[in-house]
């Protein structure tokens, strides 16, 4: 008998505990977005801007062996 009412408060107390996280989750926004994050791998990626060339400089013209 003991162990029934033992697993009944246990159960209800992780009935509050899930039902103040899932409150909770609802009022920071946690699941206002869910489509975007998923969806932004499918768009194309800004263009990458051109590495300008590498300039000769005077150490380097007369060092060929």
């Amino acid at each position: 008998m003991g162990t029934i009412f033992l697993l009944t408060g246990l159960a209800a107390a992780l009935f509050l505990v899930g039902a103040v996280l899932l409150t909770w989750g609802v009022r920071a926004g946690q699941w206002d977005d869910l489509d975007t994050p998923a969806e932004r791998i499918l768009g194309d990626d800004p263009p990458a801007r051109p590495t300008p060339a590498p300039t000769p400089s005077s150490s380097t013209l007369g060092s060929s062996l």
